[in-house]
């Protein structure tokens, strides 16, 4: 019986290279930043991926060392218990404005 799959693929995907935010100069690292910050952070806290920020190495570390600065200063929360109990990311006087 003939094999009536196709053997190699019609389709032609390219893909986009994923381009760093920071080497394209769209956005800028400081630990002071909270509302950058807190978008490279998942649901859980943590810092995310090179995939999912879709930054280079070079600036993956610089963002990593910028959380863990802000962290240490409680610009941002290390777990996400803290975010369920103050209600986002962000800081004190950001809070007061809101209410």
């Amino acid at each position: 019986m003939a094999n009536f799959r196709a053997t190699g693929r019609t389709r032609n995907f390219t893909r986009k290279p994923p381009v760093c935010p920071f080497c394209a100069g769209k956005a800028t690292i400081d630990y002071k930043d909270v509302a950058t910050l807190s978008q490279y952070l998942t649901s859980n806290g943590s810092i995310g991926s090179r995939h999912t920020t879709r930054a280079c190495a070079k600036h993956q570390r610089a963002i990593a060392r910028a959380i863990k600065r802000a962290r240490f200063l409680a610009l941002l929360p290390y777990a996400p218990v803290h975010i369920w109990k103050t209600g986002g990311v962000g800081l004190p006087e950001l809070r007061r404005r809101r209410s």
